[in-house]
C-alpha cells in the first residue's frame, strides 16, 4: 500500500525470479525486535552476592532472615539492598520483588 508503483514492480520481478523482498519499514521493525532481544538485562551488572540477595528478597525473605542465612549482619544486607536498588534504578523493596519475579530470578512462596 505504501510503496511507489516502481518499487512494487521491482519487488514482483525479484520474487518471480525466486528472490525475496521486504520493505524498509519491515526491515526496521525486524531490527528493532532483534535489538530488544539482545539487550543485556540490568541484573547482569550485579555481583554474585548481590544477585543472591536479590533472589532472596524476591522470594519475600526479610533482611534479618537473609542475614542469618548468609552469615552476614543485617546492616550489611541492607547495604547490598541499597546497591541493588541503585544498580537496577529501582525505588523500594516492592519494586525489587516485582523485578525479581518478572525476570524469573525468584519465585514468590
Amino acid at each position: 500500500k505504501e510503496a511507489a508503483p516502481e518499487q512494487l514492480v521491482s519487488a514482483i520481478r525479484k520474487i518471480l525470479k525466486g528472490g525475496k523482498h521486504i520493505t524498509e519499514r519491515v526491515a526496521d521493525l525486524l531490527l528493532d525486535h532483534i535489538n530488544e532481544k539482545t539487550e543485556v538485562p540490568p541484573h547482569t551488572k550485579l555481583s554474585d552476592r548481590e544477585f543472591q540477595i536479590l533472589s532472596l528478597i524476591g522470594e519475600g525473605k526479610p533482611i534479618k532472615q537473609i542475614a542469618e542465612r548468609l552469615s552476614l549482619s543485617a546492616p550489611t544486607v541492607s547495604t547490598y539492598r541499597a546497591r541493588i536498588l541503585n544498580k537496577l534504578d529501582l525505588k523500594n523493596t516492592a519494586e525489587l520483588v516485582r523485578y525479581a519475579i518478572e525476570n524469573e530470578i525468584a519465585r514468590p512462596k
